[in-house]
C-alpha cells in the first residue's frame, strides 16, 4: 500500500478497537451492572418482606449499621399520616409534618411492574430522602421546625379529593397546615399562622430537601444502573433561582465544588418564581415556593462538609410580622415524582413555576430534542404508540432531506460508473501518484462527479442522530414503553442469539448479555443484527474504496456497528435500522435510474434467471 492507503487504514483499524473498546466500556458493563444492581435491589425488598408483619430484621450482629432501618421499621417509629392519589402513594411523618415515603404508582423498577419505584424514604433508612416546610423567626431560629410534633385534625387518608388538615402549636404560634395532592406529583402545604401571643412576631417558612448518603449509592438504590448514566444526563442541584436555570452535578458538589451564589454564603435571591430541586435521570423532589413571594436558594454547605448527605434549601427573603391575635396564609408547594414532560408543563402553565420542563436533561441540542420529543408525543397519540411513532417521525424526517438525498445517491450513482476507469487509471499510474491524482481529477470533471458529495447528508444525519439519542435516553415516557417483543424501547433489544431469541428459554437475554467476554457475541438481538444487514446494504449500493484492504476493513463496519448498537436503547436502532430501509430504497431507485448496476440487483437478476450486464 502507499503511504497514504497506509495512513487511511490504520486510522480505520484504531476506529475499529476504539469501538469495539467503547462499547465493552460504556455500554455491555453498565448494562451488566445494572442488571445485577436491579436483581440486588429485588431480592433485598424481598427478603424485608418475608422478614416478618413489621419487616424487622436481626442486625445484631453487624453493630456498625445498628442504627440503619428498614423502610417499614423505621415507618413505625413515629405517627404518620397516610395519602393515596392517582399517581402516588406512602405517609406523611407527623413529627415535623415531613414527607418521607412515597413512591409512585405508575413507575416500577422493571418491566415486569412488581416493585414501585420509591423516591422518598424515612430518615433513620441508610439512603433517607425526605422534604417539607418549617417556620423561622427572623433571626432564622426555628419556631416551628423538624422535631415539631404535628397532630391531625379530624382523620382520614390523603387523596386528591380529600385534604387533610395538620396543626401545630409553638412559640406563641399557632400553624393550621391543609395538605394537599393532586392527580401526579404535586403537593400543596397552605398554611394559616396565627399570633397567639400578647407580642408582635416575625415569621418567614423555610423549605428543605435532604438527600442521605453517599449519591451514587442513593441513585442505585432508587433506580438500579442510573449511576452509570450521570456521564449522559444531568443529576443533581438544579432550579429557576434568580432568574437562571441553575445546575450542579451531585460529584463536583460532593467533592467540595458549590454551587457559586449570588453572595459569599452561595445563596440565590428569586424576586419572582422560580424553584429549587434536586433532580434524577427520570425523578425529582423539589421546592417550589409561594411564587409571588420573593426567596432565597442555597446548598447547605455544612451537610456536605460533614458527609453526611446533601441538603438544599429555600427560605423567604423577609421575614412577615405578625400582629397579636392576627394571622396570614401561605401556600407552597413541594413536586416528588416523575419527570414526565406534560406534566411539568401543565405546573409552568397553571402555577406558574419557571422553566420547570428544563429539569428535564434536553443536552446542548436542546433545538433538535424538544421538538424531536414533541413530535414523537404527537404521533404516539395518532398512532397509538412510541413504537410506531418512530417509524413514523423516521418518514417525517427524511421527507425534507430527500433533495439533498437524491443529488448525494446520484453523485454516488456517477462515482460506481467509474470504478472501471479509476481502476484502468490507477494501474496506468501506478508508480506517478501525483499523475494518477491528475488524471483522477480531470475524469471526475469530465463526468461531472463530486467525491464527497455522497457525504454531504452524513452532516445532517449525525446531529439528528445524536438528538434522537439524548431524547430516548432521558425522557421518562419512552421507559418500560413496549413494541413487538421489545419490552423497553429505552433499554437495548432483550432477544439474543444465545438462545436462540427466546425459543430456547434456558436462560433471559439480559443474563446471557451479562456472561463476560463471551456474552458479547451470543447476547446480540435481533435489532442490531438487522441493523448490521440493512448497512451491509447499503454498503453493496456505494462505491468501494480504490484499495483492496481499505475496501476489506470497510466490509467489516456493519459486523462491528452491529455489536456497537447492540447496547443502544432499541427505540434508537428502530429508527436506525428502518432509516436504513428507506435510504436503501431510495437510492437503490436512483441507481437503476442512472444505469448503474448494483451488487443487489445483479444478485436479484441471477434468481430470476435474467442476463447480468457485464460493466467490464
Amino acid at each position: 500500500m502507499e503511504k497514504e492507503d497506509q495512513r487511511n487504514f490504520l486510522i480505520a483499524m484504531v476506529l475499529m478497537i476504539g469501538f469495539v473498546w467503547a462499547y465493552q466500556t460504556f455500554i455491555m458493563k453498565p448494562a451488566q451492572e445494572k442488571y445485577e444492581a436491579q436483581q440486588a435491589v429485588i431480592a433485598a425488598e424481598t427478603a424485608n418482606d418475608a422478614a416478618g408483619e413489621n419487616g424487622n430484621i436481626d442486625i445484631s450482629k453487624v453493630p456498625a449499621v445498628a442504627e440503619i432501618k428498614d423502610v417499614k421499621e423505621a415507618l413505625t417509629l413515629s405517627p404518620r399520616v397516610k395519602f393515596d392519589a392517582e399517581s402516588v402513594d406512602g405517609s406523611i411523618r407527623l413529627k415535623g409534618a415531613r414527607i418521607d415515603d412515597l413512591s409512585l404508582k405508575r413507575h416500577f423498577l422493571t418491566v415486569e411492574r412488581e416493585k414501585e419505584v420509591r423516591v422518598f424514604r424515612p430518615e433513620e433508612t441508610e439512603y433517607g430522602y425526605y422534604a417539607s416546610y418549617y417556620w423561622f423567626d427572623a433571626d432564622n431560629k426555628p419556631i416551628v421546625g423538624p422535631n415539631t410534633e404535628w397532630t391531625q385534625v379530624g382523620s382520614g387518608t390523603l387523596t386528591e379529593t380529600s385534604p387533610i388538615i395538620l396543626r401545630a402549636v409553638s412559640g406563641g404560634v399557632t400553624i393550621d397546615r391543609q395538605v394537599s395532592v393532586d392527580s401526579n406529583y404535586m403537593f400543596a402545604f397552605t398554611d394559616t399562622v396565627a399570633n397567639t401571643s400578647g407580642v408582635p412576631i416575625s415569621v418567614r417558612p423555610y423549605g428543605t430537601i435532604v438527600r442521605k448518603g453517599p449519591y451514587e449509592e442513593f441513585l442505585e438504590a432508587t433506580d438500579p444502573g442510573s449511576a452509570k448514566a450521570s456521564a449522559m444526563v444531568f443529576m443533581g442541584v438544579i432550579g429557576a433561582a434568580g432568574n437562571e436555570l441553575r445546575l450542579r452535578k451531585y460529584k463536583p458538589l460532593f467533592n467540595g465544588k458549590k454551587i457559586k451564589g449570588e453572595n459569599d454564603k452561595g445563596e440565590f435571591l428569586s424576586a419572582k418564581g422560580g424553584w429549587w430541586g434536586m433532580t434524577d435521570k427520570y425523578w425529582m423532589g423539589a421546592l417550589v415556593p409561594q411564587q409571588d413571594t420573593p426567596f432565597i436558594s442555597s446548598v447547605n454547605k455544612a451537610a456536605l462538609a460533614r458527609e453526611s448527605g446533601l441538603e438544599i434549601r429555600t427560605i423567604s427573603d423577609d421575614a412577615t410580622v405578625i400582629a397579636p391575635g392576627a394571622n396570614i396564609t401561605v401556600r407552597n408547594h413541594i413536586f416528588a415524582g416523575a419527570k414526565r414532560l406534560n406534566v411539568l408543563r401543565d405546573y409552568e402553565k397553571d402555577l406558574g413555576v419557571p422553566q420547570f420542563v428544563d429539569a428535564i436533561d434536553w443536552g446542548w441540542a436542546f433545538f433538535l430534542t424538544k421538538p424531536f420529543f414533541y413530535a414523537l408525543l404527537w404521533l404516539k397519540n395518532i398512532v397509538g404508540g412510541f413504537g410506531l411513532a418512530i417509524l413514523a417521525f423516521t418518514v417525517l424526517i427524511k421527507i425534507p432531506l430527500l433533495p439533498l438525498y437524491n443529488a448525494s445517491y446520484k453523485s454516488m450513482a456517477k462515482m460506481k460508473k467509474l470504478q472501471e476507469p479509476m481502476k484502468e487509471i490507477n494501474e496506468r499510474f501506478k508508480g506517478d501518484p501525483q499523475r494518477k491524482q491528475q488524471e483522477i481529477m480531470k475524469l471526475y470533471k469530465q463526468e461531472g462527479a463530486n467525491p464527497v458529495g455522497g457525504c454531504l447528508p452524513i452532516l445532517l444525519t449525525i446531529p439528528i442522530f445524536y438528538a434522537l439519542y439524548k431524547t430516548l435516553f432521558v425522557t421518562l415516557e419512552m421507559r418500560h414503553e413496549s413494541f413487538l417483543y421489545l419490552t423497553d424501547l429505552s433499554a437495548p433489544d432483550p432477544s439474543a442469539i444465545g438462545n436462540l431469541f427466546g425459543l430456547i428459554p434456558w436462560m433471559s437475554g439480559m443474563d446471557i448479555k451479562a456472561i463476560p467476554i463471551i456474552g458479547i457475541i451470543i447476547g446480540i438481538g435481533i435489532l442490531p443484527i438487522l441493523y448490521g444487514v440493512t448497512m451491509a446494504a447499503m454498503q453493496s449500493l456505494n462505491p468501494p474504496p480504490a484499495d483492496p484492504t481499505q475496501a476489506k476493513v470497510i466490509k467489516f463496519l456493519p459486523l462491528i456497528f452491529m455489536f456497537v448498537f447492540g447496547g443502544f436503547a432499541s427505540g434508537l436502532v428502530l429508527y436506525w435500522v428502518w432509516n436504513n430501509i428507506l435510504s436503501f430504497v431510495q437510492q437503490y431507485i436512483i441507481m437503476r435510474r442512472n444505469g448503474v448496476d448494483t451488487e443487489i440487483g445483479k444478485t436479484i437478476s441471477k434468481l430470476l434467471g435474467r442476463p447480468v450486464k457485464d460493466e467490464a
